[in-house]
């Protein structure tokens, strides 16, 4: 049975590269810390804004022992762990559990086109059968325009009632807030993450968990006080000035815009870097960047991480 149930301001953690692509750990654990002391009640890490699908399982595996290694709270930390081969993502997700990640965040298998509910539903039995007992809690990944696969509302529904207990939630990226909505109609009691910090100042009269978003890498401070101050003026404020930061990051691929805004609010251009095929942000678009986001509200606070 699952004993952590994550809640709030979650940020999907960018993870630095070194020049030959493999992930920065000197980088990632002090940004992490950050990320926890901004605001964020939690952190994903190894997720899409982690470029995680650009990484070995080993490469994988050594950045979650690090964490570990690293004394940060494990009960504020989830973990993609969804891959193409089911035996991969099992390994993933069950080295998640025997670290003490309070959960792991599972793909839908993405890369034969059109599995059906069934398909799915066999597909996370399959995942589940490989688990040990007691392992953490586990959280699916919506986010068709990545994968081409969705999650049906029905086929979650049908997943929450036979894996009570082990399957707690979703993180919805779509982008569509009624997929959101839909989730915490259908299935009472799951805990549905939308992907953007707009939602947080009305998320429990929406029935939502919070959020998991990767432009909380730089809006966590914001995010928090609007999930804080659900239903204030205040709360509303830094959440609509959260969203205009993150409307700005969006403009162009996400991944590299948070990579180069946190280049520059670390004053650090190593933290620019992003893994094939995704191409980073040159120096001059990282100062186009800079300007974008200071219009919107953003202060940059220049520091080495």
């Amino acid at each position: 049975m699952t004993t952590s149930r994550l809640r709030g301001v979650i940020a999907a953690a960018a993870t630095p590269v070194h020049p030959d692509f493999s992930p920065d750990i000197a980088r990632l654990l002090p940004h992490l810390r950050r990320l926890l002391e901004e605001g964020c009640d939690a952190i994903n890490l190894l997720g899409t804004t982690g470029e995680a699908t650009s990484f070995s399982v080993r490469q994988r595996l050594a950045v979650m022992q690090s964490v570990k290694d690293a004394g940060l709270p494990m009960e504020r930390f989830m973990v993609g762990t969804g891959v193409c081969a089911l035996d991969d993502s099992a390994v993933l997700t069950q080295a998640a559990a025997d670290l003490g990640f309070a959960g792991a965040l599972v793909l839908p298998p993405f890369f034969y086109p059109g599995p059906d509910g069934t398909a799915l539903l066999g597909y996370v039995d399959a995942l589940v059968e490989r688990l040990k007992p007691g392992a953490l809690a586990l959280y699916l990944y919506h986010i068709p325009q990545n994968t081409n696969v969705p999650w049906p509302i029905e086929t979650v529904a049908v997943l929450a009632r036979q894996h009570a207990g082990l399957l707690a939630g979703i993180k919805d990226s779509s982008g569509e807030l009624a997929y959101s909505r839909a989730v915490v109609k259908a299935v009472p009691g799951f805990d549905v993450f939308p992907s953007s910090e707009a939602t947080l100042c009305d998320a429990t009269q929406e029935g939502f968990a919070g959020c998991i978003s990767a432009t909380t890498n730089l809006t966590a401070a914001d995010a928090q006080i609007a999930w804080r101050l659900q239903g204030r003026d205040e709360g509303r404020t830094a959440a609509a000035r959260a969203a205009a930061q993150r409307s700005v990051l969006a403009k162009e691929a996400l991944v590299s815009s948070v990579k180069a805004a946190l280049a520059l609010r670390y004053d650090d251009p190593e933290w620019a870097r992003t893994c094939p095929p995704l191409q980073a942000r040159t120096p001059a678009q990282r100062q186009a960047l800079r300007s974008e986001l200071e219009k919107a509200g953003w202060k940059f606070s220049i520091e080495a991480a």
